[in-house]
């Protein structure tokens, strides 16, 4: 397991020596202190911490929404802070924990929004373009005129995937993308991840709680903790480093159910 960040083109994500501060009352808390970190192109890079270890944070920053106190945060070769100013959505997609579709739009009016936003492209091609996406996240057509509020969790999770690809962005942001769906939409989600993954060569950040997920789907985990990060590596590798939360998140029953995902028990002799 490499600990060590190199600067390197291979990289979609590199932050180096991030210092992240809130301000409440008068009073500054410190959410990162010196906080490195690598992301590989092609990876699924999934975030893990405690409670208030600032993960969505990480997410905030690298598409441009909130700025470091300190530090360098550089997504595809640019200072993330111009992706905010310049529009990020035709090189980061983001799916919110909720979805945050807009209620008053239509499935097909959700997924073209960031389409419609630029004011180039003809409403034709806006409309088959957003249809595309909609079948490409596993729904069917006669979903496209439906509103938000008829669809289950995992149907708005599938229409709030198709927004976030629907400028073909090569990175793709997730927080919680299986909260709230029940196991059998959860394992269907995955798999429909791990399929765009492979099919669109998306590189992928990830910020879950949920170890059947993070199990399932992650190439590579971050640990965030002490206001760093305190291990990243293939699962196999971080989840044996020596850490107090790593061994309260890892080492528990359900991390050790979930764990045994990458070690299948051999056949009874």
């Amino acid at each position: 397991m490499n600990n060590t960040p190199e600067n390197t083109a291979s990289n979609a994500v590199e932050i180096r020596q991030l210092r992240s501060v809130f301000t409440v009352g008068g009073l500054e808390f410190v959410i990162h202190e010196k906080l490195d970190l690598d992301i590989p192109h092609g990876a699924l890079m999934s975030i893990v911490g405690g409670s208030g270890s600032g993960k969505t944070v990480l997410l905030r920053q690298m598409l441009g929404l909130e700025q470091a106190a300190r530090g360098r945060v550089t997504v595809l070769g640019k200072p993330a802070a111009q992706l905010g100013s310049e529009g990020a959505a035709n090189r980061v997609g983001m799916l919110f924990q909720h979805g945050a579709l807009f209620s008053a739009f239509t499935v097909l009016e959700n997924i073209a929004f960031p389409l419609r936003e630029l004011k180039t492209l003809p409403t034709s091609l806006i409309r088959d373009v957003a249809m595309v996406k909609l079948q490409m996240v596993g729904l069917d057509p006669s979903h496209a005129h439906k509103m938000p509020a008829s669809l289950s969790g995992g149907m708005v999770k599938r229409v709030a995937l198709a927004r976030a690809l629907v400028m073909d962005p090569p990175l793709l942001l997730l927080d919680e993308p299986t909260s709230g769906l029940d196991p059998n939409s959860a394992d269907e989600f995955c798999v429909l991840l791990r399929s765009l993954r492979r099919e669109l060569d998306l590189t992928v950040v990830m910020v879950t709680h949920d170890l059947d997920t993070l199990f399932e789907l992650s190439t590579h985990i971050a640990v965030v903790a002490d206001k760093r990060i305190v291990a990243c590596g293939a699962p196999s590798e971080v989840i044996t480093v020596a850490h107090p939360f790593i061994h309260h998140f890892f080492q528990g029953a359900r991390g050790q159910r979930a764990a045994a995902l990458l070690h299948p028990p051999g056949p009874a002799r």
